[in-house]
Order: C-alpha cells, then structure tokens, then sequence
C-alpha cells in the first residue's frame, strides 16, 4: 500500500524527550541523553507521544488521565530534526511513576487470535502491545459491539479487544468514557499544521481534500510529508485545477491557494475545447495512477460548464474505481435557466456511467431544497445508482468572495443579499453590492462567511437534521484553511491567537453533529451516529482505497486511529464569534497509536499521520 504500512510493517513510533503537555509527562529514560549521540535525538514527521517502550502509571491518576514514560531509540527518518539534549531530574518521578524494563516486559501470556485480524500470534502477544486503553465503553460500528472492554495498542495497530486483557507497558483508566474509531473527514480543505490541530481536537484521525482536491497530487503528499502532519492526510486530484492549466494556462503548484486565487477568473469557466478537454482528463488520469483517492469536481464555480464534460470525468472515474466528489451546480429552483439542474446532473451521471457520484455538502448547495434533492437520492440509490451524500450541521457556509455565485448580480437566486455575506479577513458585513463588486475584484479568494439556512428558525434547523440524519449519510465539515488577520508570530504556535480565524465547523463539526444527533434533535443512538462520523466515510472510499478498511473500525488489525471522549459532555465550542476554539469532552486521540490529543489537550510535538493513498487499477 502506498503510503499506508501493511500488517505487520507498521513503523516505530519515535518520540521527543523531555516534554510537558497538558497532565502527560514525557521523559527520556536514560539520564544522560547526550550520550545516545545525535541518532537519538532525530525525529521524523511521525512523531509524539506513543504507547511503547517504557511507560509509568501516575499511582494516584485521575480517572482518564495518562502519564507517559519512555525511551527514544535511534532509528532511520527521511524528515528528521536536531533535538538539544535535556537534562533528566529525577529519573524516579516526583509523580509516583516506576521505570519498566525495555525488554518489551516480559513473555506474558500469549493471546488467541481473532480469525481474520490480519495478526500473527506474535502481535497478539501482550509483551508486544504498547499499551492498553482499560475499561472504557467499546463501541465498533462494524460489529455492532458496544461493550466494556479493554483496547490493547501495538506497533500502530489495535492488537485485542477483551475483557481483563494482561498487563501492558501502558495503562490508560478510560472507565465511564466511549472508546471508538477516530473520525474520517472526507471534506476538509485545511492543509497545516495548526488548523489539522483544531480537528485533531473534535476526534479527527483522518483528513481528506476531496471536493477541491489538488493537482499534481504527488506535490501535496510530498509537501505534507515534508512537513509533518498531526492527522493522517490524503487528496484526491482536482478538475477545477486540472481545468484551469488547460483552459486557461493558470499553473497549479499543488495546494489551493492557486484555486483561491484565481476563483473569480471567468478565463477557466468558460466552455471547453475538444482539445483542452482531453488535456485536463490525461492530467487527472495522471493524478490517479499517482494514487489520488477520487476526483474533487467543484462544478458549482464554473456554471457554464457543458454537462457533457462533466459526464467525461465521471467516465473517467469509473474506470479508474474512484469515486467523484461533486460541488453541485445550482438548482433549477435557484437558476431556473441553468444548463441542468444540479442534483439531476449528479444522479444521472450514476446512472450513465457507473461512477461512484459523492454529493458533497448536501446542506448548503441545496438550503431548503433539501427534501427534493434527497428524495431523488433516494429514488437513484433505489434503483442501483451509486450515489452517497455528506452534510455538516451548520446553516453558514464559507468560499472565496469571488465565487461566481456570489457576484452581486447572482445573490438573489439564494435569497442573499449583499450584507448575508461576513469578510472574514476584515470581519465586516459586506454594506453594499458596490462593496462586494470591490472585494471581489481586489481578494477573489478571501474566505466570506454566508448566511444560508438559520440556525434559530425551528424549519431551518428541521432541514439542517434532515440531511444529517439521511439514511447513508455521513458527517463531513467543510473545514476552512485559517484566516490570519495579521502575520502569525508563529505559524505553529499553540494556542492559536485570537488572529486566527475560520469557519466554526473547522472546530467543531464532529462533536456538534454527536450532540444534535445523539442529544439533540437527531434523536439517534450513539453507535449510529458515530458510524455517521468513522466507518461510513471509510466505507466509501474503501474500494478505491484499501487501506481505508483498517480505518473507521476498532477491530484487531485495524489502524491504532482512536477516539476517547465523554459521551455526556462532548460539545463544539467553536461559534461565529470565537472561531477555532476546540470541542468539549474529547479526552484523548491516538493517530497511529500515537497520542495528538492527551487528557484533553493538544501534545504540540505530535505530528504522526501518514499518507492515505490509493492503488491504482
């Protein structure tokens, strides 16, 4: 699997020394970290605070709470780091721990393995695990086990599932807290270190740019490699870009920004030439055999677009076994003149030609067409078409200013005016359409905030729920690239400052869809809620991309992407007025067996997630 270690290979997680984040102590086991030479104080992007090598239990630890310990050893890394030695004061610990010897702890017990897991008897033996997430309430989508039972963590992967499983390096009390699968956010446009950490913080594991996507692919994956990230990443390749170097001669370098940029340029929207047609598809035919995930189709920003383009890149996606991932162009409520109207254009491409059609954020393209649009979703699953929708619960949605569906002239047919729409780099509610003409001209890409649904108005709300609670339907945020209204002192700098703005959904879209939906007005239980949240959006990339069957489940074999959180408390706390602050009752989150999120905060060295790609036909 490219970029995706297969069972059994998964690699070993190094770590930092020295460190203090939140209630988890971090500290090198050999009192001299010098003399380990510059080998062991190299790290690669996948780095943090793992389960393994030697561990300590705070003896009078908080229910939830972890205290870590462990050793760093030398390793080969591509993307490494000089790390200054730190002294070490009291090897002991002031905080009632006790040094574990480094010999993986003994033969313990052997455990019978699950037929199927993918594991050997010797990843099934407790002196292998890193450690054990105990007592928690184990909930498995796939299986439907929804139990109390203890999770065993080993070389990335989930090792056992049971109940009173031996003794492990590591033990985390998680008892009276929900254990489950980390969520799977298939529509997040952030590409950074600093705005990933914000998901990280609402559960995410696993972020993906599918909508938009990027051209070239291999770019991104390298850029995020290079840079390390806290979430496991991946992209699927990008038609607007694709349309834009071969319409328009606008060169994509591989990141959004050249989208944004370029949004309102009527240069790419235009109809294709034959000519320029069959360049676009061979560069996404390029990207595919690169192991993009999909094809990201933003359709809505180029309405002139002939549909018959359209029904050439779903072609095209069939072939290659990926699914597309389609911004809708308008209704035909809204636009009564448009070339089709855009819900028929994504069931019927289905229909014509076997794709996977994803409809992405069903919400917001469709406002209070919603129940029309899903019935016909609904009548096209009936008949064997492929088709599969997202939603995010929030009324607002956010683009660039310069979006063609937002010119002065177009706000109308979605019921906006000039003031429904927020700058999000000055923070003003755009005054007039004369405003909005010079904003659109000056910063196409600024990110606006648009009033859509009201999230006050019971019908809106009704509406919201219903895309949500959807049969099939999976929870995807939308999650915005931070604004910064003025040059951050440290771009990875945590906390964020109060100059840091997005979208609140870019926070909270996990944790505010578990409350409406579970406690709320969703009305649904846990298990079907977080499937909503993990294995479903898992499952629809899964044909495409194998490696997506080890995410979305706690299963032994699958990937260590876990999510520990209080079901009474998790809440979002993002809002329109504070944008990035995190959610509520998430207590820890483990990428890779690796902990990102510790005791409810942030472990700022953690940046263990890898590249999600696909396997080429």
């Amino acid at each position: 699997m490219s970029g995706v270690a297969g069972p059994g290979c998964a690699p070993h997680n190094p770590t930092l020394g020295g460190e203090r984040s939140g209630n988890v102590t971090v500290r090198p086991l050999c009192a001299n970290p010098a003399s380990h030479g510059d080998a062991q104080r190299v790290h690669e992007a996948e780095r943090g605070i793992p389960f393994g090598q030697a561990f300590w239990q705070p003896a009078k630890a908080r229910r939830g709470q972890v205290g870590v310990l462990f050793e760093q050893r030398p390793h080969q890394a591509d993307h490494v780091q000089r790390i200054a030695p730190r002294p070490l004061a009291d090897p002991i610990g002031e905080r009632g721990g006790r040094w574990l010897p480094d010999d993986r702890f003994g033969q313990l017990p052997r455990r019978v393995p699950v037929q199927g897991s993918g594991l050997s008897d010797n990843d099934r033996m407790s002196s292998s695990w890193d450690g054990v997430l105990r007592g928690g309430r184990v909930i498995d989508p796939e299986s439907g086990l929804d139990a109390i039972r203890d999770v065993a963590i080993g070389h990335g992967r989930i090792a056992d599932l049971g109940r009173g499983l031996p003794p492990a390096p590591a033990e985390v009390d998680v008892a009276g807290l929900v254990v489950t699968a980390g969520f799977v956010d298939l529509h997040s446009h952030v590409n950074d270190i600093a705005g990933l950490r914000l998901q990280a913080l609402d559960g995410v594991t696993t972020a993906l740019e599918l909508e938009a996507g990027i051209t070239p692919v291999a770019a991104a994956y390298r850029h995020a490699a290079a840079e390390g990230r806290p979430v496991n990443y991946g992209f699927a390749t990008s038609w607007a870009l694709a349309r834009m170097q071969a319409v328009a001669g606008i060169r994509p370098r591989g990141t959004l920004a050249t989208f944004l940029a370029s949004i309102g340029d009527p240069a790419w929207q235009r109809p294709a030439r034959p000519a320029e047609i069959a360049a676009l598809l061979s560069a996404l035919s390029d990207d595919l055999a690169e192991g993009a995930l999909g094809i990201g189709i933003l359709l809505g920003y180029a309405p002139a677009v002939s549909p018959a383009e359209y029904l050439q890149v779903a072609t095209l996606a069939a072939a290659a076994g990926g699914p597309t991932f389609t911004h809708a162009r308008d209704l035909i409520e809204m636009v009564p003149g448009a070339v089709i109207d855009g819900a028929e254009e994504i069931v019927r491409a289905a229909g014509q030609t076997g794709a996977h059609m994803h409809y992405c954020h069903v919400n917001s393209t469709s406002q209070r067409h919603i129940d029309r649009v899903l019935a016909l979703v609904s009548r096209a699953q009936a008949a064997g078409a492929r088709v599969s929708t997202e939603a995010y619960p929030y009324g607002s949605g956010m683009t660039g200013i310069g979006a063609a569906f937002l010119a002065p002239g177009r706000l109308a047919e979605r019921g906006l005016v000039p003031s429904s729409l927020t700058y999000m780099p000055t923070g003003e509610r755009v005054a007039s359409a004369e405003r909005l003409s010079k904003l659109r001209r000056t910063d196409p890409g600024g990110l606006a905030m648009i009033d859509l649904l009201d999230e006050n108005d019971p019908a809106d709300r009704a509406l919201l729920m219903r895309s949500l609670t959807f049969p099939g339907a999976v929870v995807a945020s939308d999650a915005m690239p931070l604004t910064w209204t003025q040059a951050p002192p440290d771009p990875i700098g945590w906390p964020l400052p109060t100059t840091a703005i997005t979208h609140p959904r870019t926070a909270g879209t996990f944790a505010r869809a578990l409350r409406l939906l579970t406690r709320g007005e969703g009305r649904l239980g846990l298990p079907e809620a977080l499937r909503k949240c993990s294995l479903g959006p898992a499952e629809l990339l899964q044909d495409r991309v194998p490696a997506m069957r080890r995410k979305g489940r706690l299963q032994p074999g699958c990937d260590a992407d876990v999510v520990v959180f209080d079901a009474a408390a998790i809440t979002d706390r993002a809002s329109y007025a504070n944008s990035t602050r995190p959610s509520a009752g998430i207590r820890h989150v483990l990428v890779n067996g690796t902990f990102v999120v510790a005791n409810g905060g942030l472990v700022q060295e953690a940046l263990p997630g890898r590249a999600v790609r696909a396997e080429p036909r």
